[in-house]
């Protein structure tokens, strides 16, 4: 589970989820010993029921190792790292059940096959609460393996019974999982369209103020992805988020003067001191929206230089966030390469080698050695999207292979 687009709201699911996981487990598993070992005895005389048909110590192993998972759960539940929590569970109980299942068969091989938790049928149906295709092939494929390889090592085919029984309860599990994660598709698209509604709003808004920046935004979130994409180490969802806080990275500009913002000569001191607000007023603006959390260091610092002669607080280095890094060098190039108000637009070539000679002053070296490679991307979206004024692609649903 990635922080990112919804990260927080997904957390804290996974955690309920977790404790609910735990709560089910436990009773069922303890519940299922406590009938089928301690209370059938009272009414059924048969020495194939009770304790004294399962070996103590291998009953006190497993139960021992049942606090343990316990024990570690909390500790991860502690840490924030719920997502742990399943699979360690499942492995480590299955794994015990393999060793103790075959360890009592080999001892008594003229017993007949009687192991098992009903807990083991709870876990293929629970598994869809998780949301998680993983987890739930986990759960799945590891039963069927256990019951595989413990009739391998015992050599009796009464392991068959219980394998046809996951089988089947993991047929119903899968439709449980599929109908659920189309919900939450449902849903994770339509919280998208509405932050995605939001911040165009909050763009317009922005361009009707300073026409002469108008799609500087989007032109800016597009180079960005671009880079992002072709640079690599991003999922999916920092993606989107980044895309989004590229969009909003000049939003602290709302708060500019109009005579400053549309000064057609050059600022003074005290106008350049209210400029250098901006990202500050901007990410302090934007910070509580969900989906944004992971990318808002892109609007607080994509005016900081490499060399710590940058604003708001004069980062240096890798100090600076590489997604702030990135979206640097894309708000330049597009500032040089579109007419603003104190100057025309100058020929992508003269960018191109700007941007170079800022290597290791301005910008990251290392960003500015993939750019080289990404220019030609660069050059061309600008050429066939903006040539003509044309609006944008929508470069979030472009694939992988059309950007390498």
């Amino acid at each position: 589970m990635q922080k990112g687009f919804l990260g927080s709201a997904l957390i804290n699911e996974e955690k309920r989820a977790a404790k609910l996981f735990l709560v089910l487990f436990y009773s069922i598993n303890l519940g299922y010993d406590f009938i089928y070992y301690y209370l059938f005895p009272l009414f059924i005389r048969s020495d194939k029921f009770g304790f004294a048909y399962y070996n103590v110590p291998l009953n006190l192993v497993m139960y021992s190792v049942q606090a343990l998972i316990l024990l570690s759960s909390i500790f991860l539940l502690r840490a924030n790292k719920p997502q742990l929590i399943k699979y360690v569970l499942f492995y480590t109980y299955t794994i015990t059940n393999i060793i103790i299942d075959s360890t009592f068969y080999l001892i008594d091989t003229g017993a007949d096959y009687r192991s098992g938790n009903i807990v083991e049928m709870f876990l293929v149906l629970l598994s869809p609460i998780f949301i998680n295709r993983k987890f739930f092939w986990t759960v799945t494929l590891g039963t069927l393996a256990k019951y595989l390889m413990i009739g391998l090592v015992i050599r009796n085919p009464d392991v068959l019974l219980p394998a046809f029984i996951v089988a089947g309860l993991s047929v119903i599990a899968f439709i449980l999982l599929g109908r659920i994660q189309g919900y939450v598709r449902a849903i994770q698209d339509s919280y998208t369209n509405q932050l995605e509604g939001i911040v165009k709003g909050i763009i317009a808004t922005l361009e009707l103020k300073d026409p002469y920046t108008r799609g500087h935004s989007q032109r800016v979130a597009q180079y960005s992805l671009l880079f992002a994409r072709k640079y690599g180490g991003f999922t999916e969802e920092e993606l989107r988020s980044f895309y989004y806080a590229c969009l909003l990275h000049d939003v602290g500009k709302v708060n500019i003067p109009d005579y400053i913002l549309m000064k057609p000569s050059n600022l003074t001191n005290e106008e350049y001191e209210i400029i250098k607000t901006h990202p500050s007023v901007g990410a302090n603006a934007v910070q509580d929206i969900e989906g944004l959390q992971d990318s808002i260091d892109v609007i607080r610092y994509h005016h900081e230089r490499w060399d710590g002669k940058g604003y708001p607080e004069q980062l240096k280095g890798t100090d600076i966030p590489l997604k702030a890094r990135i979206t640097a060098i894309a708000d330049a190039f597009d500032a040089m390469t579109t007419q603003r108000s104190y100057r025309p637009a100058m020929p992508l070539e003269i960018a191109y080698q700007r941007i170079l000679q800022g290597k290791g002053s301005q910008f990251d070296p290392d960003l500015v050695d993939a750019f080289v490679s990404v220019y030609p991307l660069w050059a061309s979206y600008h050429d066939s999207n903006w040539k003509d004024n044309t609006p944008p692609v929508d470069l979030i649903k472009l694939r992988r292979k059309e950007v390498k």
